[in-house]
This record gives structure tokens, C-alpha cells and sequence, in this order.
């Protein structure tokens, strides 16, 4: 039998629902939330994945302050744009668009975003914070798909999670936040990554596999244990086409699935909101 779908949209209107609430909390008391947006460049689907940020904040009830550098904006123009959000009382959540222009490092653009106002989770300090198990911003890929699995009430405590990826986004950061304790997590987690050869003997194990490998179709059928949950976290891009590491195929083996299109998407978006709108929180 085909396998049971977990799509992302349910879990990510719940979680927006619950940050609506807040919001409504903050305003009460006088506070309007707000997420600021920072663009390097007219690149086409960066510039898209702004505008959704933005709707989704006007939705919401945050203010959305944003900035458009232009494509040769130096490294320093950058730095400037940050430090002003950094510096503003008013903003509580900064986002530097991914990419930026080839010149440009976003990795030093990263570690100037004020830590507390980082609403991808993805400062080096956030990312220490997760490796004490301390308060902070958790990195949103991973914290949603935490979330849809608790959404779906699919078991992890105890049981054997495989990771394909080691990424800094997403596999290194879900294999500590799977392994700590807590209800929906204290699963025994296993990173793996296409540098080890028999990397399979590992997936077909799996009570959870999870492809977070960012190489399309990497996983099919034959690598999955019958009536396991296989959540699709990795994707390619070729053009606007989106090419995901779990092939269709897979359905007719797992037991619980992630969709090609609206699967952990949706959730990374909502997991953007929560974490600014718990900055406004505790600012």
C-alpha cells in the first residue's frame, strides 16, 4: 500500500496560529513585533521568498522593515544595513537573505546579525546554544521537522533515527536536537553522509530516515526499511524545478512519507516566525 503523507501545510498552520496568539499578547501590552528583511542583488526567487516573508508578517500582525542593496553593494555596505537593524530597539528579528552575490561573504554577514535576533538559528552562538541544550533560536529546517513529526504523532523517543546529510543547516543541527531529551525527540540518531560508502547498510535500519543530502533521487526504495516514516528534507533546484533526494518511488515501501512538494517546506517558514516572535518576547 501506498504510504500515509505528511504534508507540512497542517503542521505550519498551527504553529502560525499559535505565533498569531503571541503576537496579539505583545500587542496588548504595547509591543509590535517585527521581522526585518535584508536583500543583496535582484536575484528572482530570492526576491520571492522575501515578498512570502513579507505577506506571511503582514498576516501576522508583524511590522517588516526591509533593506535592498544593490548587487554591488560591498561587503562593508552589508555590515552597515545589519548593524542598523542590530541597533534598532524596534526590530526584533533580522534575516540576510541566502544567497548573497558571489563576492560577498555571508558567512561574516552571519556572525554580525545580533545572536538574539537571529530568526534562522544559524549564528555560530545559536548554534553552541543547541549543542548545550540552552535557550536560543533553533536552526528552522530542523525544528520543523521536529514538529511534524510531533504533529503526526509519530514516535521518535527511543527509536532509531537515521540522518543522509551532514550539513550545517540541517543535518548536523537535527542530529543534536533529535538526540536530546525531550518527548519529541531522545532518539538514538545516526549521521551518515555519501563520503562512507556502505552509507545504505544504514538507512535500511532506520525506524526514521530522514534525506537531508541535497542530492536528487539519492533515496530509493531498496535503501528503506519496509513501513518506515522517510521525511524528505533535502532538495535541488535546476532552474524553478525542484528535485528532492527521496524519489516517488519510495512511497510503495514506507510506511509515512513527506510529499515531493509541501512537505518540510512550509514548516521551515513557520519555525522562522515562532523564533522572532519569541525574540519580540523577550526583548
Amino acid at each position: 500500500m501506498p504510504a500515509r503523507l505528511l504534508p507540512g501545510g497542517p503542521v505550519a498552520e498551527r504553529i502560525l496560529a499559535e505565533v498569531s496568539t503571541r503576537v496579539a499578547v505583545l500587542k496588548d501590552k504595547g509591543v509590535s513585533p517585527s521581522l526585518a528583511t535584508i536583500l543583496v542583488g535582484d536575484d528572482d526567487a530570492s526576491a520571492g521568498y522575501i515578498r512570502i516573508k513579507q505577506r506571511q508578517a503582514a498576516e501576522l500582525g508583524f511590522v517588516s522593515p526591509h533593506a535592498h542593496l544593490p548587487a554591488d553593494a560591498t561587503q562593508d555596505d552589508l555590515h552597515q544595513a545589519i548593524a542598523a537593524f542590530n541597533d534598532d530597539p524596534a526590530v526584533h528579528g533580522l534575516l540576510v537573505q541566502y544567497p548573497v552575490p558571489g563576492h560577498l561573504d555571508y558567512d561574516a554577514a552571519l556572525q554580525a546579525v545580533d545572536p538574539d535576533k537571529d530568526v534562522d538559528g544559524m549564528h555560530p552562538l545559536n548554534m553552541g546554544r543547541l549543542a548545550l541544550g540552552m535557550p536560543g533560536p533553533l536552526p528552522c529546517t530542523p525544528a520543523g521537522i521536529e514538529a511534524l513529526l510531533a504533529h503526526y504523532e509519530i514516535p521518535v523517543s527511543g527509536r532509531e533515527v537515521v540522518i543522509l546529510g551532514r550539513g550545517a543547516t540541517l543535518g548536523r543541527p537535527l542530529a543534536m536536537m533529535l538526540s536530546q531529551k525531550r518527548p519529541t525527540a531522545n532518539a538514538a540518531v545516526t549521521v551518515v553522509h555519501t563520503g562512507v560508502p556502505d552509507w545504505a547498510r544504514y538507512t535500511q535500519r532506520a525506524d526514521i530516515l530522514i534525506a537531508a543530502a541535497g542530492v536528487p533521487g539519492i533515496i530509493q526504495p531498496e535503501h528503506v526499511k519496509p513501513g518506515a516514516v522517510v521525511i524528505g528534507g533535502g532538495v535541488r533546484y535546476e532552474g524553478r524545478k525542484l528535485l528532492p533526494d527521496v524519489d516517488e518511488s519510495v512511497e510503495q515501501v514506507a510506511g509515512a512519507i513527506t510529499p515531493r512538494v509541501g512537505g518540510v517546506g512550509p514548516t521551515t517558514v513557520a519555525m522562522l516566525f515562532r523564533n522572532a516572535v519569541i525574540a519580540a518576547e523577550n526583548s
